[in-house]
């Protein structure tokens, strides 16, 4: 049996005609750079968020770059962010001219460690950026109280938690804004790069809108500088045909995840999610830790099961973060979870005889 990854081909396949209406209809119309398909999905968007401005840009990166910039964020300050994300979490921090600082993550929840934000806070940090990791959100009121305390922004990195939950309240609706991904592998995926800001600040959402659009809301009447990064009318199409679907697409994951917990539960090789109280996981990612994750990878892979490692080198470790001079041990967690953690095969249209061979062959090779 083969396991995917992912398999996006079966999602357009369960909506193929909704996909191929999509795509008729941008092209018939050629409404390929703003207009009404964008204007819709930004629509549509903020109204399942219940929040008052979606601003849609090209990636999820730049969504966050914007932010910051917009904020005013840039040469001499400080930006706190996890240790142990994509580099988007921290590179958009060094494109404003600011610094990253990382902290290290949760021994349990494998997000950003509250506890040791407050110890990271100088006279030059400007905003905490939490990543609400693999669908679980972060413990955000804490995150919030320490921004209020310190009159800091609180910007929400939700590139993986599209309609996760902390206490009832959805990822990306405590901090002045938030950013999500729309690259095709996450929860709600386009067909390329595709992104957006959420926020209920009226200044800003205009600000983020006009920067991301060359600095101008008018054609022509550029009151700023800014840059390229648009939503394409056929991705806007693509997400709104998807929308609809999100809430049940969510709800399976949640099913095939309570699935995998049950069929793993017995492997004491291997340690599944945990479940933070009070919170929606929404599992963009179902990640384990394992006893000779490469040698468990390899066996899965040559069994047909396809798995992901998220992330191998911890951002503070990377070559392009040499100059701030972190050593492994700022990071102990972040370090020792590196040669552990395994993303196994998680999508909407996983089924169960899927996941039971996931299961069969990781005991097959801690049976061995």
């Amino acid at each position: 049996m083969n396991v995917p990854f992912v398999d996006l081909k079966m999602q357009y396949q369960s909506i193929k005609n909704e996909i191929d209406i999509a795509f008729e209809n941008v092209i018939t119309e050629t409404a390929f750079i703003g207009g009404k398909y964008v204007n819709q999905f930004e629509k549509d968007f903020a109204t399942l968020y219940g929040v008052k401005h979606c601003i849609s840009c090209a990636n999820g990166t730049d969504s966050l770059f914007i932010i910051m910039k917009m904020l005013g964020i840039g040469n001499g300050d400080e930006v706190i962010t996890v240790a142990n994300s994509w580099i988007s979490s921290s590179e958009t921090i060094s494109q404003t001219a600011a610094r990253p600082v990382f902290v290290d993550i949760d021994k349990d929840f494998y997000s950003i460690n509250e506890k040791l934000i407050e110890e990271k806070i100088t006279a030059k940090t400007k905003a905490i950026m939490p990543v609400h990791l693999q669908g679980q959100m972060c413990e955000i009121e804490v995150i919030k109280s320490i921004c209020d305390k310190h009159n800091l922004f609180l910007i929400e990195d939700c590139a993986q938690s599209h309609l996760s939950e902390y206490k009832n309240i959805r990822a990306g609706l405590r901090g002045i804004a938030a950013s999500f991904s729309f690259y095709p592998g996450k929860n709600l995926g386009a067909y390329g790069d595709a992104g957006c800001i959420i926020t209920n600040d009226d200044a800003l959402a205009e600000k983020c809108k006009m920067y991301a659009r060359h600095g101008a809301l008018i054609k022509h009447q550029h009151k700023i500088e800014g840059i390229n990064s648009r939503l394409d009318g056929l991705q806007a199409a693509i997400l709104s045909a998807k929308l609809p679907h999100l809430i049940k697409w969510t709800n399976q994951r949640i099913t095939n995840a309570n699935y995998y917990d049950e069929v793993l539960k017995d492997i004491n090789e291997i340690v599944t999610p945990k479940l933070r109280p009070n919170a929606k996981h929404t599992y963009h990612l179902y990640v384990i830790r394992a006893k000779k994750r490469d040698a468990l990878a390899n066996y899965l892979k040559e069994k047909g099961i396809e798995t992901a490692v998220h992330y191998p080198i911890p951002l503070p470790m990377m070559e392009a973060y040499k100059y701030l001079n972190y050593s492994e041990k700022d990071f102990p967690i972040a370090n020792q979870y590196k040669d552990e953690i395994l993303s196994l095969p998680m999508f909407p249209e996983l089924t169960n005889a899927q996941m039971n061979y996931v299961a069969a062959t990781i005991k097959a090779f801690y049976s061995k």
